[in-house]
C-alpha cells in the first residue's frame, strides 16, 4: 500500500493544505481493496470491546445506536451507515493503512474509522475538529464540503450533532482509491450513491480544557504544586478588595512552576501513549505466551522480526530520551542510558530485526522488558512455532 498525493511531497502539502483547506487526491491509493468485508466488519461491531455505531433514517428522522450489535435484520437496503472505530486495533491492514501517513507525527494520531453504508446511508451534515482523510474503498460515495464559517450546530439526535445547511466549495464521487482530506471546522456531508466502505484516517489532540483537566489529576495524584504563595516584601495596601497587578503576577507564577519542562513531558507522555481502546490480542495463545523465555524468543527474532502491535502507542521527547526515558501505553518507561539508542526504534519502527536489535541484547533490562512485551502480545512474531 503506497500513498500518491498527486505529485506533492509531503512537505508540500503540509505547506499548502494541512489545517488549511479541504483537497480531493484522486487515486491516492492506486488499486486501493477494502481492508475487509462488510461481513467482517460486521462481525466486529458485535464484539463487546469495539467501538461502534449505527446511523440511519426513520420517517425522515434520524437515529442511532451504540454497539455492540446484536443483528442487522432490521434495518434494510437504504439509508443506514455502521461505523467502527480503532480499526487499526484489530486489523493489521488498517494498521498498514495508518502508516502511509507517518509523515505526521504519530502523537497527533487517533484511529482508523471504517464504514459500510448501502445507498442513501449518511451520518448527516456536521463539523469536525479534527484532521482526516478519508479514503474510499468500494463503490461510490458523494461529498459536500462547504468553506471554514460560522455555522449552527443542533442535535438531530442525542448522539448525532449536526450543522445547518452550507454552500459546497467542493462536490465531488469519491472512487475507490480517492481521498478527500478535511481540516478541522470544515462542514461535510457524505452520501453512499451505491454500497460502499470507507476508511478513514484521523488526527486529532486532546482540548485544551481536557489537557488543563487531566494536568490537574496529574499534579494532585504527584503531589506536584503543594506550595503557596510567598511575599515578603509586600508593601501596605490601601485597597484591599483589589487584586493588584502584582498580585496577579504572583497568582501567574505560582501555576507556571507546576509548569516544568520534567512535570509537562511526563504528563503528556503518560496521557498521548495512552490507548483509549482495549489493544487487540495478537492472535497467539495465551498458554503459548505465558511461558515463553528470553532464550525461545531470542531464537525466533534470528529467523523472522518481531512486529509492533496496531493500536500500541510508543512515544519519547526530543529534550529527554536520551536518559533512556519514553512512554509505552500510558506509562513511563526507563532503560540504562546507554541503551537509550534503542528508544527510536521501538517507537519509530513497526518491526525490529535480529539485526538492529543486537547491540542491545546483552543488556538484562532490554531482554527483561522485551519479554514482558511479548508475553503481553504487544510485539509478536507472524508465526511462533510450537
Amino acid at each position: 500500500m503506497q500513498l500518491n498525493l498527486n505529485n506533492l511531497t509531503p512537505a508540500q502539502f503540509l505547506a499548502e493544505y494541512w489545517q488549511k483547506k479541504p483537497v480531493v487526491i484522486r487515486q491516492g491509493f492506486n488499486r486501493f481493496a477494502d481492508l475487509l468485508s462488510a461481513d467482517e466488519l460486521a462481525g466486529l461491531a458485535m464484539e463487546e470491546s469495539v467501538e461502534s455505531r449505527l446511523i440511519w433514517q426513520e420517517a425522515e428522522q434520524w437515529q442511532a445506536a451504540f454497539g455492540p450489535f446484536e443483528s442487522y435484520d432490521h434495518l434494510g437496503e437504504q439509508n443506514w451507515t455502521l461505523v467502527v472505530q480503532a480499526l487499526n486495533n484489530w486489523l493489521p491492514e488498517a494498521e498498514q493503512l495508518a502508516r502511509c501517513f507517518d509523515f505526521i507525527p504519530r502523537w497527533r494520531f487517533d484511529d482508523v474509522m471504517a464504514s459500510y453504508a448501502v445507498p442513501g446511508g449518511s451520518v448527516g451534515p456536521h463539523i469536525d475538529r479534527y484532521d482526516v482523510f478519508i479514503c474510499q474503498g468500494s463503490g461510490r460515495r458523494r461529498w459536500r464540503v462547504g468553506d471554514k464559517g460560522q455555522y449552527r450546530e443542533f442535535a438531530a439526535h442525542e448522539a448525532l450533532l449536526h450543522t445547518e445547511p452550507f454552500e459546497p466549495i467542493i462536490d465531488v464521487e469519491l472512487l475507490p482509491g480517492d481521498i478527500l482530506y478535511l481540516p478541522p471546522l470544515f462542514p461535510h456531508d457524505g452520501v453512499t450513491l451505491e454500497e460502499s466502505m470507507s476508511f478513514s484516517v484521523g488526527f486529532r489532540t486532546p482540548s485544551t480544557q481536557d489537557m488543563l483537566s487531566a494536568f490537574a489529576d496529574y499534579v494532585i495524584d504527584n503531589q506536584l504544586g503543594s506550595m503557596q504563595i510567598t511575599d515578603p516584601d509586600r508593601q501596605p495596601t490601601m485597597t484591599p478588595g483589589c487584586i493588584d497587578n502584582d498580585d496577579l503576577a504572583r497568582i501567574r507564577e505560582q501555576l507556571m512552576q507546576a509548569l516544568t519542562d520534567d512535570a509537562v513531558s511526563d504528563f503528556a507522555g503518560r496521557l498521548l501513549s495512552y490507548s483509549k481502546c482495549q489493544l487487540a490480542d495478537n492472535g497467539a495463545e495465551a498458554d503459548d505466551l505465558a511461558e515463553i523465555r528470553a532464550d525461545e524468543w531470542l531464537d525466533v527474532l534470528q529467523q523472522q522480526p518481531l512486529q509492533r502491535l496496531g493500536g500500541l502507542r510508543c512515544h519519547y521527547f526530543e529534550h529527554n530520551y536520551r536518559q533512556g526515558l519514553f512512554y509505552l501505553n500510558g506509562e513511563m518507561v526507563r532503560l540504562p542510558g546507554e541503551c537509550a539508542g534503542l528508544i527510536p526504534l521501538l517507537c519509530n519502527e513497526y518491526q525490529l530485526d535480529f539485526a538492529c536489535m543486537r547491540p542491545w541484547l546483552e543488556y538484562d533490562a532490554v531482554i527483561n522488558l522485551m519479554t514482558d512485551w511479548i508475553v503481553r502480545g504487544w510485539w509478536y512474531f507472524d508465526e511462533l512455532e510450537e
